[in-house]
């Protein structure tokens, strides 16, 4: 299967690496879900996206999040336990690239859906006015 294309709103699999990371060198992360905050028009070379993390952890020291609703959580495939979409700090990336992986247990499927419209405009709108740029990493 083709991986998917860089919608804003889609939640994937990707080796996502936090700011704390790199400042130790870290150059991968781990897999985990994932999503599109913004990507540039795919006629662009190389089409980049802005990448934010899922996370179970509550956030925590500057870090800030919105909480996906159980609902969506379970339209999605992903587990149960609550999660939250880190909104300050990201990953830059090409698309596609490297770091993409498949879903645990689905080796030809990337990624878990599109977060629903209402859901993805909070998390647009708390992005942009929590994000910063001394937070981003391009990889």
């Amino acid at each position: 299967m083709a991986l998917p294309e860089a919608e804003p709103g889609l939640v994937f699999r990707y080796d996502y690496v936090w700011t704390r990371e790199t400042e130790r060198n870290r150059a991968a992360g781990k897999d985990r879900p994932a999503c599109i905050a913004i990507a540039t028009d795919d006629d662009v070379d190389p089409q980049l996206a802005v990448i934010l993390p899922i996370t179970h952890s509550k956030p925590r020291g500057g870090a800030i999040g919105v909480e996906i609703p159980p609902r969506v959580r379970r339209n999605l495939g992903l587990d149960d336990e609550p999660c939250w979409v880190i909104v300050s700090e990201a990953n830059i990336d090409d698309w596609p690239n490297a770091g993409i992986s498949p879903l645990p247990g689905k080796p030809r499927v990337f990624a878990y859906g599109v977060l629903p419209g209402r859901l993805f405009e909070t998390i647009k709108a708390e992005f942009l006015k929590h994000y910063d740029v001394k937070r981003a990493v391009r990889r």
